[in-house]
């Protein structure tokens, strides 16, 4: 069965989300996102796109991108997933997809500015709405950049933000009041499915040894401590430092 081709118009933002698969928190490594924030900006520089919001959770990712032209969004997709899915199955030691199926994708026209604000709010409300933080304020969103007005060299401000008012402090407060006002939906519950009852109480033997990597990988490993990286770090630290609440004592960890 052939995939179902995506409409694509010129113009138009672009909601995308990529999950992990089998929904494994394979991004709660702070070394995966330090190396998805280089792999975005490696995609900027080639396509040349516009990226308004990004929000690196445990298991999955938000962007909200306007490519330069409609072909070139599943070029941007398919090297960001292809980049990430060999630099992370060689640093996690595994193999197969890394990925769950085909990336999430919802487009909207530069009109319709209602939506373009909910998207942004939905996508920087995620760390808050998964309990993970009390405010928008996260490492590896961009939510900073709108409140604090910052540039992290990898984000800019969508066109419907700067419609919010007549300075940037008058959008970044407008802003900040509509975060505010964000209530999460809930979750449905999870559905029951007959495998639950057949294997409730069943203990699933786990192979406790630990598993020999190939000298390639374990060279791999040694390279992987990106923090140390230049490339990564600088990327890194100009976002991290962009979009979260500023702290001087957290100068010194980066």
């Amino acid at each position: 069965m052939t995939r179902q081709k995506r409409n694509l118009s010129a113009g138009f933002s672009y909601h995308i989300t990529t999950r992990c698969n089998n929904r494994e928190f394979n991004l709660a490594r702070r070394e995966c996102r330090e190396v998805f924030l280089y792999a975005i900006k490696k995609s900027l520089d080639k396509y040349g796109f516009k990226l308004y919001a990004l929000c690196i959770m445990s298991n999955h990712v938000h962007y909200l991108i306007e490519p330069a032209t409609p072909e070139d969004l599943p070029k941007i997709m398919h090297f960001l997933n292809w980049y990430t899915a060999m630099c992370f199955n060689r640093m996690l030691n595994r193999t197969g997809h890394f990925w769950e199926a085909r990336y999430y994708s919802c487009g909207f026209p530069p009109t319709d500015t209602k939506r373009a604000l909910n998207t942004l709010r939905y996508i920087h409300g995620n760390p808050k709405a998964a309990q993970m933080r009390r405010s928008f304020f996260y490492d590896f969103s961009n939510y900073g950049t709108y409140d604090q007005l910052t540039v992290d060299g990898l984000t800019q401000w969508h066109p419907a933000f700067l419609e919010l008012g007549k300075t940037l402090d008058e959008c970044a407060k407008k802003y900040r009041g509509f975060c505010q006002r964000y209530k999460p939906k809930a979750k449905p519950a999870k559905l029951s499915y007959w495998g639950s009852k057949l294997l409730a109480g069943h203990k699933i033997s786990r192979n406790k040894g630990k598993h020999k990597c190939s000298p390639g990988q374990l060279t791999l490993f040694a390279l992987c401590q990106v923090s140390e990286c230049p490339q990564v770090g600088e990327v890194l630290k100009k976002f991290v430092l962009a979009n979260r609440a500023f702290d001087v004592s957290w100068m010194n960890e980066v």
